[in-house]
């Protein structure tokens, strides 16, 4: 009996692959990287530079670059192409629709050609009505394919609430969740910290966690993405590390709950549309997705993070 190893494409060779290619490496989540990136020269050097990190890391792996031919025993696809938003014309991620499925449309077909029939994970933005895109062009099984979308947003919900706290983020459940991006929501009525409702510390402890500001809380957190973007040009660790957590629950079948975008099929009131919510991550991708009971307050605004991502869908199939 032959062995599988854990083979990982990685479309686009740049700051966000680069680091998503080195977060799977140094947690041992891949026997065998392969960059493809129109660039060939720089997806040869960062896989280069890759495997040079190898000879000290903990466990082996072979990291190199390759075309859609390397994706037919490939478990796991990764999509990290397309451009980041402009911070000096204002832009979103959002903003970044056309650009994005320029380059998503040769992707997808490039897809098509192979004999890929893996798990796709996309993290290109916008990110989840891009995953939408695919999903829809390649009618690929929607259990199939996924983005990290808030998995970031959430970890970083999570850091805002133990500095505002003191309570370390690992001791904190808090989601984001709905849109990658402006529309995202914070169900608050659902957040714990050492598994007692937030609600309740509230009430218990007025002059402390009764006196938190939460919708600063949940605005500096969506805010995180673009103040490490605006100081260094962009984002690379966070990302990295989330895209790993993903496909540890993915590879090793943990059967892991993470808020990543998943298309909705009645659940929350929603179908037909990408959005990030808790789901169950196994060697199956997305086996079950975790409905949350929320407020009629948060309802509506998770309602109105997918009239968003669902509007911008619809403009993705015309472009």
């Amino acid at each position: 009996m032959e062995l599988k190893s854990r083979k990982i494409v990685i479309v686009g060779a740049g700051h966000v692959g680069s680091h998503a290619g080195y977060a799977l490496i140094s947690q041992g989540l891949a026997e065998e990287i392969v960059y493809i990136d129109i660039a060939e020269k720089k997806a040869e050097a960062q896989a280069l530079d890759l495997y040079d990190a190898t000879a000290y890391l903990s466990k082996r792996a072979i990291i190199r670059a390759g075309d859609y031919s390397d994706a037919e025993d490939a478990e796991m696809l990764i999509i990290a192409a397309g451009p980041l938003p402009d911070m000096s014309k204002g832009q979103t991620r959002m903003d970044t629709l056309r650009q994005t499925i320029a380059i998503i449309k040769d992707v997808a077909e490039n897809i098509r050609k192979s004999s890929f029939d893996g798990i796709i994970l996309n993290i290109s933005n916008p990110a989840d009505v891009i995953t939408h895109y695919i999903q829809s062009t390649l009618n690929w099984p929607e259990n199939r394919i996924l983005s990290t979308s808030t998995t970031l947003d959430s970890a970083r919900l999570r850091r805002v609430l133990a500095q505002a706290t003191g309570v370390d983020q690992k001791s904190i459940q808090a989601y984001a969740l709905g849109e990658h991006g402006e529309s995202q929501m914070v169900p608050w009525s659902t957040v714990s910290i050492g598994g007692k409702p937030l609600v309740q510390l509230q009430e218990e402890y007025p002059k402390t966690y009764g006196n938190l500001d939460l919708e600063a809380i949940a605005a500096e957190g969506k805010a995180g993405g673009w103040v490490i973007l605006g100081g260094k040009g962009s984002t690379e660790f966070g990302i990295g590390a989330s895209i790993a957590e993903v496909i540890r629950a993915i590879l090793g079948d943990e059967n892991r709950i993470l808020p990543v975008s998943t298309l909705l099929k009645g659940q929350y009131g929603q179908r037909d549309v990408f959005a990030s919510v808790p789901a169950l991550l196994n060697r199956h991708g997305v086996a079950e997705i975790v409905e949350l009971r929320l407020t009629d307050e948060e309802k509506t605004q998770f309602d109105a993070s997918c009239r968003t991502m669902n509007e911008n869908y619809r403009l993705s199939l015309t472009l």
